[in-house]
């Protein structure tokens, strides 16, 4: 069993701790995680994500894997399989300079 498995973060929107975000959760059992890796690709949707996004099939879709990682270890803890409207969204990474 996974350290999350049987603690109350197993499901990040239920619970005691929902919606406080991965690395919050993440520290209350022990596990400090950085900034997650992500990768993101351009593609049309499938047909049941053309129906829950309330769209025509084959719409371009932005497609996003994101995984968090247990710094102590590489493990990783956490990941995500979003998809978006590609014509609602932009992607943007870096950081811009302070002012």
């Amino acid at each position: 069993m996974t350290k999350s498995g049987g603690s109350l973060i197993v499901l990040p929107e239920a619970g005691p701790h929902a919606g406080i975000g991965v690395a919050d959760r993440m520290a209350l059992i022990g596990i400090e995680v950085g900034m997650p890796v992500e990768r993101v690709t351009a593609r049309q949707a499938t047909r049941s994500e053309a129906q829950a996004l309330g769209v025509a099939p084959a719409v371009p879709v932005m497609a996003i894997e994101r995984t968090y990682y247990d710094q102590a270890t590489g493990r990783p803890v956490e990941t995500a399989d979003i998809v978006l409207l590609g014509s609602r969204w932009v992607a943007e990474y870096g950081r811009r300079p302070q002012s």
